[in-house]
């Protein structure tokens, strides 16, 4: 790519354990020898979803090309820690064909939308799609939107009427924004459930999106990649419940990282898991377990009650081998009686 062209970049949001870090290494891996690179904002410190994708072994996507944001929501931190990695990737010694942009599940991609007004930014970057990835098994049990349109009209009529699950409010954004909506998880679901998740996914997003359907994040790059939106040219189209505000924060949410030592029954402790998240509707777990006796790392990935578990790689020679998971859950989370169940 000339360095006088426009580097098109995708921002990939969508709610927790939707599945958009394995639709990126899915991606990654069929990218048809496209240099990629990777911003990721996750909520919580470990680095699960990065280090996911430096695993993959795909050689268009060195690690170099990797850049991890921890420091809190990329929407909020857009001067202070995305600027600063957009200018660090442009600054690399070869050139990049894509560059995908991983939100953190309780995002708002709209801010980070404006970002790219930026001059700096605008310049050289231009945003080839906004693409939202919806677990459709979850939105199929009413976990993030009991009626969107009943919602909306009742918003309508009485301007007063407050949000009681703001849950609500980042699902629906994410969906106002996007350019395509991937409903992830599909074989999860029956045919007409499927089709029923369609239309109400498509009744809370803007008119004429496309809505595609898929199973663990295997789409075709062709889908989702060379949308050419010119999305930051667009912003006006892109409706958000807080377009009126400076900026949100996500003092609803709760988080913290649990220390686990050794297991000797990975089942057992992941059946515990189970058990807790459905006690405290702890919203989302992943992280990395030690497993006694086993040369690989356990990798552990939860959505409310869901959980899925595969040995990602081998423990490093002169690596640590400790376990530690990140759980995110509504405010007031009960961590004490958590870490007291998993103890």
């Amino acid at each position: 790519m000339s360095r006088l062209e426009k580097i098109p970049a995708t921002i990939v949001t969508g709610f927790l354990g939707a599945g958009k870090t394995t639709m990126i290494r899915h991606l990654l891996q069929h990218a048809g020898g496209r240099r990629i690179a990777l911003v990721i904002n996750e909520f919580g410190d470990v680095g699960v979803d990065g280090e996911i994708l430096k695993s993959c072994g795909v050689d268009s996507c060195s690690e170099e090309d990797i850049i991890e944001l921890a420091n809190g929501c990329i929407c909020c931190t857009v001067a202070d820690d995305f600027l600063p990695a957009i200018e660090t990737l442009l600054k690399r010694s070869h050139a990049l064909d894509h560059i995908v942009i991983e939100t953190s599940g309780l995002a708002l991609p709209k801010p980070l939308l404006k970002a790219f007004d930026w001059p700096e930014v605008r310049a050289r970057l231009t945003v080839d799609g906004v693409v939202a990835v919806v677990d459709a098994a979850a939105v199929a049990q009413g976990r993030f939107a009991d009626d969107a349109a009943k919602l909306a009209e009742q918003r309508a009529n009485d301007p007063s009427v407050d949000h009681d699950n703001p849950l609500e409010e980042v699902y629906e954004d994410q969906l106002l924004c996007a350019d395509i909506v991937i409903l992830n998880k599909a074989d999860l679901l029956s045919p007409d459930e499927l089709e029923k998740v369609s239309r109400d996914v498509g009744a809370a997003s803007r008119k004429s999106i496309k809505i595609v359907s898929t199973r663990e994040g295997r789409i075709d790059p062709q889908i989702v990649l060379g949308l050419q939106a010119g999305a930051e040219d667009d912003i006006a189209s892109r409706p958000s419940h807080h377009d009126a505000e400076a900026e949100h924060d996500h003092d609803d949410f709760d988080s913290f990282v649990l220390e686990v030592p050794s297991l000797a029954d990975q089942e057992a402790f992941v059946a515990r898991l189970v058990e807790v998240a459905a006690r405290h509707d702890v919203l989302r777990v992943k992280g990395f377990l030690d497993v006694a006796g086993k040369p690989m790392r356990l990798l552990v990935q939860g959505v409310g009650p869901r959980f899925r578990q595969q040995f990602d790689r081998l423990w490093g020679p002169d690596e640590a081998r400790r376990g530690r998971l990140v759980v995110i859950g509504r405010k007031g989370l009960d961590r004490s009686a958590i870490e007291a169940a998993l103890s």
